[in-house]
C-alpha cells in the first residue's frame, strides 16, 4: 500500500496511469447516442460540399457573357423557374454562346435568366445569381406566378453561387481522431457524405457514497444525512460524458462496501447500440467517504484486505481534498476520494474528470484551464494547493474566495481556481489558473 505526501499534478498522474481508451465502436451520425462520442480514427470528406454548384439567394441565374461589364441594365426573358430539390429543366446554354434545348424547347441563341431561389442548383451554362432585390421584380411573392415574363438587371459585384466543393472537397480531413462529436461535427460530417463514423463508446462510471449516516433523499431519521454525494458524483459523470451507475449509500461495514464494489464490477448487462463488448460492468468507481483515519473509514478498511489491488493511500497537499486513494477491484479502477461535499466534488474534478476524458479517447492531462486575473484578494494555507468553487465575474475575474468547505459554494461555481502551495496570499490582479467546470447534461 502506498503512501507519502504529493502534488495535485502528482496524484492525477497516478490516477490516469490505471485507465486507457475503452473499446472502438461504429456508430451512425443520426444515432442520438453518437453525441458526444469521441472519434477513435480521423473523419474525411466522403462528397464534396457544397455537392453542386446552386444559388446564394433568391433572384435569377443569368450568364455574366448577357450582362454588360459597365453595370448597365438590360431586359432578359426570364425563361424558367428552378427550386430547391428539383433538377433544372430550362434550356441549356451552349459553351459557345447560344441556347441549347431540353425537351419542348425550341429557342437557339436566346439570352435569358431564370428565376431561381436559394439553395436550388444552377442550370447548366449560367454562372451567376442576380439577387431579387436587385431588380425590377423587387421580391417573390409566396403563392405567386412562378415566373415573370422579363425581368431588367444588371451584372452584380459578387456571383452570388456557391461553387461545388467550395467548403469541402472529397478526400478533406474533417476532424483528427480525439475529438468530441459535438453538433457542428456531427452535421459537417452528415454534409459531407459521412454516414458511419469510428468511436470509443461512452464510458461507463459507478458511483457510490459510504456512510452508515447517510439516508435516501427526503428521510429524516434521527442523525441522518441526506446522500446528496452520489447524486452530485453522478451528475459530474454525466457532465464529462460517461453513463451511469449510481449505487448511492453504503454503510460502514466492509461486506457491504465489498458487495457493492464486486456488483460494479461484475459482469455486464445489457448494452446500447453504440457499446462493445467489455469484461466488466463499469470501466470505473469512484467512491466517495471513508479515506481518512478515523474509525469508521470503511474504504481504508477494505483497502487492506486481499480483493483490493495496486493500492495507493496518499495525502495530496490540497486543501480541501487532502486524503486519497488509488486502487484496483477486480480489474476494475478505483478511484476513492474524501466525504466531504467540496472535498469530493473538487476531488472529482481534478481526477475522476480526466480519467473518464482518457477512457473517452480524449487527451487527458491536466484539466484544460486558463489563467484569470483575481478581482480580490485573499489569504491562502501556505505548503499546500488551495482549490476552490468560484463563480467567474461578468469581466471573466475571479472574484473573492469564500470558504471552501462550504456547499452553499457550490450551486452557483462555474469554475475552480487552483492557487500554487508557495502563495499565501492572493492579490488583486494576480494571475491564476481555473478549471471551467461543464455545463449540466
Amino acid at each position: 500500500m502506498g503512501s507519502g505526501t504529493r502534488s495535485i499534478a502528482e496524484h492525477r498522474a497516478a490516477a490516469l496511469a490505471r485507465v486507457g481508451p475503452v473499446d472502438v465502436v461504429e456508430v451512425r451520425l443520426d444515432d442520438p447516442a453518437a453525441t458526444g462520442l469521441t472519434l477513435a480514427a480521423d473523419v474525411v470528406a466522403a462528397a464534396p460540399v457544397p455537392a453542386f454548384d446552386h444559388a446564394a439567394m433568391d433572384g435569377y441565374a443569368v450568364r455574366l457573357a448577357d450582362l454588360p461589364a459597365d453595370g448597365t441594365t438590360v431586359e432578359l426573358a426570364v425563361l424558367g423557374d428552378v427550386r430547391p430539390g428539383t433538377v433544372p429543366e430550362v434550356p441549356e446554354v451552349c459553351e459557345h454562346g447560344a441556347a441549347g434545348t431540353t425537351a419542348g424547347e425550341g429557342v437557339r441563341g436566346r439570352r435569358g435568366a431564370v428565376r431561381i431561389m436559394t439553395g436550388a442548383p444552377l442550370p447548366a451554362g449560367y454562372d451567376a445569381v442576380v439577387p431579387v432585390e436587385r431588380t425590377s421584380t423587387g421580391r417573390f411573392v409566396a403563392g405567386g406566378p412562378t415566373t415573370e415574363r422579363a425581368v431588367t438587371l444588371a451584372r452584380q459585384p459578387r456571383d452570388h453561387v456557391r461553387r461545388a466543393g467550395g467548403d469541402l472537397q472529397t478526400g478533406t480531413l474533417i476532424a483528427k481522431a480525439g475529438t468530441r462529436l459535438g453538433p457542428g461535427l456531427l452535421a459537417t460530417a452528415a454534409a459531407a457524405g459521412v454516414v458511419v463514423v469510428t468511436a470509443r463508446r461512452r464510458p461507463r462510471v459507478a458511483v457510490m457514497s459510504t456512510g452508515s449516516e447517510l439516508a435516501d433523499l427526503g428521510t429524516t431519521a434521527p442523525g441522518a444525512v441526506p446522500d446528496s454525494n452520489s447524486v452530485m458524483l453522478a451528475a459530474l459523470a454525466r457532465a464529462w460524458g460517461a453513463d451511469v451507475v449510481r449505487t448511492g449509500a453504503v454503510p460502514d461495514a466492509a461486506e457491504a462496501l465489498r458487495t457493492a464494489l464486486d456488483a460494479a464490477s461484475g459482469p455486464p448487462g445489457p448494452r446500447s447500440p453504440t457499446d462493445a463488448a467489455a469484461p466488466h460492468a463499469v470501466d470505473l468507481i469512484v467512491t466517495s467517504g471513508g479515506v481518512s483515519a478515523g474509525a469508521s473509514d470503511v474504504v481504508r478498511e477494505v483497502l487492506a484486505g486481499s480483493d483490493a489491488h495496486d493500492v495507493d493511500v496518499a495525502t495530496v497537499a490540497m486543501r480541501p481534498g487532502k486524503p486519497q486513494a488509488l486502487a484496483t477491484w477486480h480489474g476494475v479502477p478505483w478511484i476513492a476520494v474524501p466525504g466531504n461535499p467540496v472535498s469530493a466534488f473538487v476531488s472529482f474534478v481534478l481526477y475522476a474528470a480526466p480519467a473518464i476524458r482518457r477512457l473517452a479517447g480524449e487527451p487527458a492531462g491536466s484539466p484544460p484551464h486558463d489563467e484569470v486575473a483575481a478581482a480580490a484578494g485573499w489569504s491562502s494555507p501556505a505548503g499546500v494547493e488551495q482549490v476552490l468553487p468560484v463563480t467567474l465575474g461578468p469581466d471573466g475575474a475571479v472574484p473573492a474566495a469564500t470558504d471552501g468547505h462550504h456547499l452553499s459554494a457550490l450551486p452557483h461555481a462555474d469554475a475552480l481556481v487552483v492557487v500554487p502551495a508557495d502563495v499565501t496570499a492572493v492579490r488583486p490582479g494576480d494571475h491564476l489558473a481555473v478549471i471551467r467546470l461543464p455545463e449540466p447534461r
